[in-house]
């Protein structure tokens, strides 16, 4: 006999998981209608409660890493403004 292992769907996963958070049964109950084992059911659930932070700070290094962009295509834009004035000056001194 040969126990095979299931692969669940990230769906299925945070299925069970909110079940777990919502406390829609207990985690025997909850094991035994999703037929995973409760030790998974708490593992979800803890996966779930700390990567919730994690939805919350995304939009905030998405405004960071916005503002950063920003400023790093202002400076490449003075560095262009720049380069073209100083070839526009070394052109009119070399007479071309």
């Amino acid at each position: 006999m040969t126990n095979s292992r299931n692969k669940h769907s990230a769906a299925f996963k945070a299925k069970v998981a909110l079940s777990a958070i919502r406390e829609e049964g207990t985690i025997s109950e909850l094991a035994s209608k999703y037929g995973v084992h409760t030790s998974q059911i708490n593992a979800w659930k803890k996966a779930a409660q700390d990567g919730m932070a994690a939805l919350f700070e995304g939009e905030k290094k998405a405004d960071r890493s916005e503002a950063v962009s920003k400023a790093q295509v202002a400076a490449l834009h003075e560095k262009v403004g720049q380069l073209i004035m100083e070839r526009d000056f070394f052109r009119e001194r070399s007479g071309q």
